[in-house]
């Protein structure tokens, strides 16, 4: 289990692991306002991917559907571009 973790940690990004010490720390709403501009969909994936590995999807309810929700707005299809 720990090289799993290991492992994961390794592949996770900048942004994912800064998140995830917010996270870590007990600031829950500081997280949460960096999950809602999260730069890209495999940075939510990479955090959503750690926080499982780290057994704190379980512990934080509000953050697991902030990563969801956030999640399904990055890869909903835009309905305006900006020209």
């Amino acid at each position: 289990n720990e090289l799993r973790r290991n492992h994961i940690m390794s592949k996770t990004g900048e942004w994912a692991t800064k998140v995830l010490a917010v996270i870590k720390s007990g600031n829950l709403d500081a997280a949460i306002a960096q999950i809602k501009v999260a730069p890209t969909v495999k940075d939510l994936n990479q955090l959503k991917a750690a926080m499982i590995v780290g057994g704190l999807m379980a512990k934080h309810k509000n953050v697991e559907a902030a990563v969801n929700e956030n999640l399904q707005l990055l890869s909903a299809p835009r309905l305006h571009r900006s020209p």
